[in-house]
């Protein structure tokens, strides 16, 4: 029963925070109004990609946290989910497009030395950090590409 209660914990934590930040700080008028790359994916693609993401990223979490609590996989867990939601307050509610690339540059860095320190551990959290890595990789080009339009 711990068991369950802590993944349900897990995709509560990660999919309902991150459906509270991208409802309370959702793209409004002065996003509309940027320019953009012709690259730019239309709006309606991120709430899908996050949710799928953000479920394994949770799936992720309780991982290392049965794991070990402790570990510094899991605190490297802890510091990438921070970043995470500290990055759509930072770009959409601020406006500060540049500040919102150093906080997602920092994320793809932290992302990647997860990915490294599973490696050879936990096949499955490697594997469900990929996706997870190229999306963060190509926000983060995207970030750059409106930072600099704009």
């Amino acid at each position: 029963m711990t068991r369950l209660l802590i993944r349900i914990g897990f995709l509560a934590l990660v999919l309902g925070g991150g459906i509270l930040i991208g409802t309370l700080t959702a793209p409004g008028a002065w996003y509309a109004d940027l320019s953009k790359p012709v690259f730019n994916p239309p709006n309606w693609i991120f709430g899908p990609v996050w949710s799928v993401l953000y479920v394994l990223i949770a799936c992720v979490g309780w991982r290392q946290f049965e794991a070990d609590k402790s570990s510094v996989t899991m605190k490297l867990w802890w510091v990438q989910m921070g970043l995470n939601f500290l990055w759509s307050p930072t770009f959409f509610v601020l406006q500060l497009p540049w500040l919102a690339l150093l906080i997602i540059l920092s994320l793809l860095v932290v992302i990647a030395v997860f990915i490294q320190k599973v490696r050879r551990t936990d096949r499955f959290s490697m594997l469900a950090f990929l996706p997870y890595l190229a999306w963060v990789a190509f926000a983060s080009v995207l970030n750059l590409s409106i930072a600099v339009l704009n």
